[in-house]
């Protein structure tokens, strides 16, 4: 029986480890998220990729629009019949660009929506499986 003045045994360290240190090691391969947060090469040429195929669309879609509500005045000018014509006592001119205008912008909105969410639903497939 130790005496009470005796210190205690100090205890002797252990190391614990896991039983798994052995297992294959999960590859650290650079997935696309990866070279983009990083700033790498790659990671620009995909953003660069990203951005273009936006602008693309952005052109397209205001192309679309523009000559679409541009060509009204210009439908206008080159048909003069149209300038005095009267639908239902409104004339044609005030009709087409007071009323058709909007749906037109309406429709364009949702098609570039549209497509730039499967632009982006699209990039972010691509990058992930990288």
């Amino acid at each position: 029986m130790p005496a009470p003045d005796d210190p205690a045994p100090v205890p002797r360290r252990v190391r614990v480890t896991s039983p798994r240190t052995s297992a294959a090691q999960r590859s650290t391969s650079h997935t696309g998220t990866r070279e983009i947060d990083e700033q790498t090469r790659v990671g620009e040429v995909y953003m660069h990729s990203l951005i273009q195929s936006q602008l693309r669309l952005t052109l397209a879609v205001i192309g679309g629009a523009v000559v679409v509500l541009g060509g009204l005045p210009l439908l206008f000018f080159l048909v003069p019949a149209t300038r005095t014509l009267a639908v239902v006592g409104v004339p044609l001119p005030w009709l087409l660009l007071g009323v058709l205008v909007y749906p037109v912008v309406y429709v364009a909105a949702r098609i570039y929506v549209r497509q730039a969410e499967r632009i982006e639903t699209e990039f972010t497939e691509f990058v992930g499986r990288q």
